[in-house]
């Protein structure tokens, strides 16, 4: 008895001792604790800035146009779209980077293109300038998207995963819903140049937020975040083969006149396939396609975007064609939609957490399906009677982004992370670009009631149908996590 009573009590110290080691150590991690929030606050903040200037200088335009005497469609081919067109070029090219070069250097050096294009635009207010600094922003966004979406897989912890999918979801949501009204504000205080400069600061607060998350990190997250010793080239035959060939594609499916432009996009594939089969660090890795979840993953954002951007062109036409509607009003109705969103994208990336990826995803595409079913099916006699299918709408989508984002991105390699968020960031591009070639099909200028409520009839079909297709991608995301046997020492 002896014998173990002085065991005992030599281990009472160490008992003490391990017993206070947990509270030393909660009082030391509190900063790294603290750094996924500095981090995902400078990543969201970073990619925001793409969607809220995209809506931002929408209404700006008109202010320009007197100012710099453009044409709308001048300045709209000089500043919008190419934005939009740089951004679907450069996306994959801009997640390989991040790869390459670490995730964070490519967010810093995003960040610092697009500041450049900013101050070059409120620096030198001409059209030429212009248009070149909204390239250079464009191609600061399309570094940064990628970056910022791979650093919620590769640097923050699993456990905290799909909320940040679901808070970056609802800032993407409030960034693009606010621009317009931001936009109004500093057009209308300061001038149109502001908008500009605006960009500036927030980019300052991101880098700081950033900076703060790095060095509060724990050791083990920077080594994580360090990229592999890449080879000696960066796939730049690769890169333009699918830039062109993108290009071509985009511009074909926004210009009715420009359809060959589409068809020889189409065959430049060929080329660009056959050029990274044999690549030795190509810039898409076609092996991401045998991964379900990311390839189900990517559909679905692909598909809920073509339907979401068609149905906020579509709607404001067919109201004003069938009562008069204006866009005050369809405005107002819109945000049922737009507010949903981004109540729901929080909550779903905590239920995927405790749920699984597949079943919110399931619950999100049927609500989307459901309220883009009933917003077909409605007799239209105010632009009101659309509020309850928008509602619905926006519920789904927010629901299903997080989940399917973050289950995506959860299925390939750290190392390819980049790589992949930048194929989701294209076929997202992609989607709205064919919904809006859908609608352009579709719609007319005929101002019979009875021929614009047909035109929106067949419309929604389409992307009813579309909608359906989700449901099935959403049975390739990964169900709810089992929880771990008990070991013998628990029992």
């Amino acid at each position: 008895m002896a014998e173990p009573a002085a065991r005992s009590a030599a281990a009472a110290p160490a008992a003490r001792s391990a017993a206070a080691e947990p509270a030393a150590g909660s009082a030391a991690e509190e900063p790294a604790a603290r750094a996924p929030a500095r981090l995902l606050a400078a990543i969201v903040l970073s990619a925001a800035l793409a969607p809220l200037n995209s809506t931002m200088v929408a209404v700006a335009l008109p202010e320009m146009a007197r100012d710099l005497h453009a044409g709308s469609g001048e300045l709209r081919q000089g500043l919008v779209t190419s934005y939009l067109l740089t951004n679907i070029v450069l996306q994959s090219p801009g997640g390989k980077l991040g790869d390459r070069l670490g995730h964070r250097r490519a967010l810093a050096l995003g960040q610092l293109v697009f500041a450049a294009g900013a101050a070059l635009a409120y620096l030198w207010p001409a059209l030429p300038a212009l248009t070149a600094s909204r390239i250079a922003m464009a191609t600061g966004a399309a570094i940064i998207a990628p970056s910022a979406t791979a650093m919620l897989r590769t640097e923050l912890p699993p456990e905290v995963r799909g909320r940040a999918f679901g808070a970056f979801g609802a800032m993407m949501g409030i960034s693009a819903g606010v621009g317009p009204k931001v936009g109004a504000l500093l057009v209308s205080h300061f001038g149109w140049a502001s908008i500009f400069i605006a960009n500036v600061p927030v980019l300052l607060l991101a880098v700081a937020l950033a900076h703060l998350g790095v060095a509060a990190a724990p050791a083990a997250a920077a080594a994580r975040a360090a990229p592999a010793a890449p080879p000696a080239r960066f796939d730049t035959v690769g890169s333009v083969l699918l830039g062109a060939s993108l290009l071509g594609i985009a511009l074909g499916l926004e210009n009715a006149h420009l359809r060959w432009a589409a068809a020889l996009g189409a065959l430049g594939l060929v080329p660009f396939v056959l050029w990274e089969r044999r690549a030795a660090d190509p810039v898409v890795d076609f092996s991401l396609f045998r991964r379900r979840a990311f390839v189900g993953g990517s559909l679905i954002i692909a598909i809920q975007n073509f339907a979401m951007y068609s149905i906020l062109f579509e709607l404001p036409q067919v109201a004003g064609r069938l009562f008069g509607a204006g866009p005050r009003d369809v405005g107002n109705t819109l945000v049922a939609m737009m507010g949903m969103m981004v109540v729901a994208s929080p909550l779903a990336g905590r239920a995927s957490e405790r749920f699984g990826a597949r079943a919110v995803a399931l619950l999100g595409c049927s609500l989307a399906l459901a309220g883009a079913v009933l917003l077909a099916a409605l007799p239209f006699r105010a632009i009101t009677d659309a509020i309850p299918a928008l509602l619905l709408l926006g519920a789904g989508l927010g629901l299903t982004s997080a989940p399917s984002q973050s289950a995506a991105m959860g299925d390939v390699p750290r190392e390819k992370s980049g790589m992949a968020a930048g194929l989701t960031s294209t076929m997202r591009y992609f989607g709205g670009i064919a919904g809006l070639t859908v609608l352009g099909l579709v719609l007319t200028e005929s101002p019979a009631p009875g021929e614009a409520m047909r035109e929106h009839t067949t419309a929604l079909s389409v992307f009813c149908a579309a909608l359906v297709l989700t449901l099935g991608c959403a049975l390739t995301l990964p169900g709810r996590a089992s929880a771990p046997a008990p070991t013998a020492a628990s029992r």
